[in-house]
């Protein structure tokens, strides 16, 4: 399992020959100018919530790509309209794909599109595929709901939003890390705009302070599960 860090929450995660892109919100941000999401590959496009911020370039990917939308009921329902193809799921929901299963779990934030239109109730993925188990929480505070995952998945990755304001902060991502049971932290949602900027030195220190790893990718990094 591979995984692009395409900035703010934005991911690619190729499992096997499946290309899965995750809240695609790259030809808005200044930051990520050096990717161009005309050759970026996608066969499903998981979105957490109707924000701008994760949801501006889901349109133009899915119908270059026709990928499969993969959300709550409510954004399914509005990108169908535009006449993409979508996977409807809703909390607690759990559905075996051709590239792993992936359940949706609850987040605890708001959910519009830029147009007002109502979003749904905000969600993230726990992602079981290719022997490896992910759990992108998507925009959410810390919640009491994250110790049910471990429960059933042990995971091999929690991607966490960390810049706090809107989110999490680094304090409240530590404790997440110990509800869902993993060590291993993928940061995202920082240093996009002045509000969720970070000091990377401090936050990697406080993660190593609690014998957690925090990494940090530069926009196109990756990693290998």
């Amino acid at each position: 399992m591979k995984i692009t860090f395409y900035g703010h929450a934005s991911l690619g995660i190729q499992v096997n020959d499946v290309n899965i892109l995750v809240d695609p919100f790259i030809s808005g941000n200044p930051k990520a100018s050096h990717i161009d999401i005309d050759q970026l590959k996608a066969d499903y496009i998981l979105v957490t919530h109707a924000h701008q911020d994760h949801t501006l370039d889901v349109e133009a990917i899915a119908k270059r790509t026709g990928a499969i939308v993969v959300s709550n009921f409510e954004i399914v329902s509005y990108f169908e309209k535009l006449g993409i193809e979508g996977h409807p799921m809703n909390h607690g929901g759990t559905w075996d794909f051709d590239f792993g299963i992936v359940k949706y779990v609850n987040a605890i934030h708001t959910s519009s599109f830029p147009d007002g239109s109502y979003g749904g109730q905000p969600g993230g993925f726990v992602i079981e595929g290719e022997h490896k188990n992910i759990y992108i929480a998507g925009d959410t505070a810390l919640t009491y709901d994250m110790k049910l995952i471990p429960l059933q998945t042990k995971l091999d990755l929690a991607i966490l939003p960390i810049g706090d304001n809107f989110t999490m902060g680094i304090d409240d991502a530590i404790l997440a890390s110990d509800f869902v049971a993993c060590d291993k932290v993928l940061g995202y949602h920082f240093d996009t705009f002045g509000y969720i900027e970070i000091d990377h030195k401090v936050a990697k220190h406080k993660f190593f302070e609690k014998e957690k790893d925090l990494m940090l990718l530069e926009i196109g990094g990756f990693i290998e599960l």
